[in-house]
């Protein structure tokens, strides 16, 4: 469907999915990128980043604002922001709530949801060669790595700031890799979290900074690899996901923390145990079929969208 063709309603659906991806995002480990595979608009929300740009400008001085604003999709771009901000300004207290009280239910719901969209990835690779093969294997193999990596602690300084916005969207916005895993990783998300909390201008405005250069930049190459190795990258993509279902399994113990400023206990590695396991190291109930639904809640819903979606097509394609 083309910007011209779509209707409120399309852009009310694009809103909630961006409120879709503030929520992932604020999950540590849950990455916006893989709400925006799943969901069906990551190859658009890249072309449209991709666009803004030296050539924009031109456009804009040339043309003016109609053919700019057209020329980058812009009516998509701020539908799905306003929704991921919306998203962290709402819909995040409720996701927060539930990993707090509910963890095991919130991390099950998206194994589904992740699992789900799994499926439906590898339905469409026809037929598999090696380097698709080689790249799936890569991108598992990376995402299972970096849940390895023991978190360091970087300094504060503007360059390592910006640095760090840098790598954290760039991470954000590739399925399987939480941005704000990231920063925790390198040691910049208690920075990041105190130069909200402080409201430091000058730290905020370099992060963002980062974080705009690195939309840019990487939106570009990954935009790229699409239009170029486009089943290879489907199939690294595809390994994301995969290597994130890592991440969200539901049972885990924490091998290592801190403690923040706050007396709030912070995991930093955790480890993935069965269900009895779970229950014999820290004492509570695995609840194991309400996880097992919960689960299945979310494999329904993604398969759900796709079948509605397939049926919309298909009447579209009639008229």
């Amino acid at each position: 469907m083309t910007a011209s063709n779509r209707t409120i309603k399309d852009y009310l659906l694009i809103t909630l999915k961006g409120m879709a991806m503030g929520a992932a995002d604020v999950v540590p480990g849950v990455s916006g990128g893989t709400v925006a595979f799943i969901t069906g608009i990551y190859n658009e929300l890249l072309h449209s980043l991709k666009q803004i740009g030296p050539q924009a400008l031109v456009i804009l001085y040339k043309e003016g604002l109609v053919s700019a604003w057209k020329y980058i999709n812009g009516t998509f771009l701020v539908a799905l922001f306003a929704g991921i901000l919306v998203s962290l300004k709402t819909l995040a207290t409720a996701i927060i709530f539930g990993m707090e009280n509910y963890p095991l239910l919130i991390w099950a719901f998206f194994s589904g949801l992740i699992a789900a969209s799994v499926v439906l990835l590898l339905k469409q690779q026809e037929r598999w060669q090696f380097s698709q093969f080689l790249s799936f294997v890569i991108g598992v193999a990376f995402v299972v790595g970096v849940t390895f990596i023991k978190p360091a602690q970087l300094p504060g300084e503007l360059w390592i700031l910006f640095l760090g916005g840098f790598i954290a969207i760039c991470a954000m916005i590739l399925p399987g890799i939480s941005g704000s895993f990231i920063l925790l990783l390198i040691g910049l998300y208690p920075v990041f979290l105190q130069a909200i909390e402080t409201i430091d201008v000058v730290a905020l405005t370099t992060i963002a900074a980062g974080c705009a250069s690195g939309l840019m930049v990487f939106s570009r190459f990954l935009s790229w690899l699409l239009d170029n190795y486009a089943r290879s990258t489907l199939a690294l993509l595809t390994g994301f996901l995969v290597g994130s279902l890592k991440v969200t399994w539901p049972w885990k113990v924490t091998v290592e923390s801190t403690i923040d400023r706050h007396g709030e206990v912070i995991p930093l590695i955790q480890s993935n145990v069965m269900p009895w396991q779970f229950e014999q190291t820290l004492e509570i109930e695995p609840m194991v079929v309400l996880t097992l639904i919960s689960a299945c809640i979310g494999v329904f819903l993604v398969l759900s969208v796709d079948l509605l979606a397939s049926k919309m097509s298909k009447g579209l394609d009639k008229e």
